[in-house]
């Protein structure tokens, strides 16, 4: 019971030091975004996917996007494989210039993608291929992105894994026309499996495009069921 409550103490004692980042947001356009990813077993190969996220531009409120996911996924090859069909909503808040305005952006996307999981010693790498299909307002946009995440699991005094892991990540996107670089995210943070199904991730993204750049801090909530 000690060795776990230690172990959760370093995750929140992570949190805790990054929060006085909230603090300078609005000096330092410092945004957070809060993360629900959670996949349905319907059985050995089916799943059900859902997802929430909600972004702001600061540390506390200002709603920068309301992001909705969900999708059927099939696995294969001994689980290191799932393609999906999925659909997505997503709500953005765009401020109109540099004034304090802002206007309602609604979109629907339709994507397709495909997840490919392999292990490199103590290191588990996932691949994420996904094509989009955008309908934003009355605009029509498709995009390509490409996602490879890390995952390294910390070592005990036993050398087994702990709960404890880092985790990191880039994703590329890519327009179909016009200018076709869109942006980048980098990411790298500290999780925690609280049991198999469950894990919590708490880290820090910068996202650049192609003559601007943010930071957020995201936290991250994995349920598996």
């Amino acid at each position: 019971m000690q060795k776990k409550s230690s172990r959760a103490s370093l995750v929140a004692l992570v949190i805790g030091l990054m929060l006085p980042l909230f603090a300078q947001s609005q000096e330092s356009d410092f945004g957070n975004w809060l993360i629900y990813i959670g996949s349905k077993k319907l059985n050995s190969k089916w799943n059900l996917h859902h997802e929430v996220q909600y972004r702001n531009y600061d540390a506390i409120g200002d709603l920068e996007q309301l992001l909705l996911r969900t999708g059927l996924g099939y696995t294969f090859n001994e689980g290191k494989n799932n393609v999906l069909l999925g659909y997505g909503y997503i709500l953005s808040e765009n401020y109109l210039g540099d004034t304090d305005d802002k206007v309602s952006v609604n979109e629907h996307r339709i994507f397709q993608q495909f997840i490919s999981k392999q292990k490199i010693g103590n290191v588990s790498l996932s691949h994420r291929y996904r094509f989009e299909q955008r309908f934003v307002e009355s605009d029509f946009k498709m995009r390509f992105r490409y996602f490879l995440a890390f995952k390294v699991p910390f070592k005990n005094k036993e050398k087994e894994n702990s709960k404890l892991y880092l985790s990191a990540y880039n994703e590329i996107f890519l327009n179909t026309k016009s200018s076709v670089f869109d942006r980048n995210r980098v990411y790298g943070g500290l999780g925690y499996n609280l049991n198999k199904n469950i894990r919590i991730e708490a880290g820090y993204m910068n996202q650049f495009f192609e003559t601007s750049g943010r930071d957020q801090f995201n936290l991250i909530t994995f349920v598996n069921f």
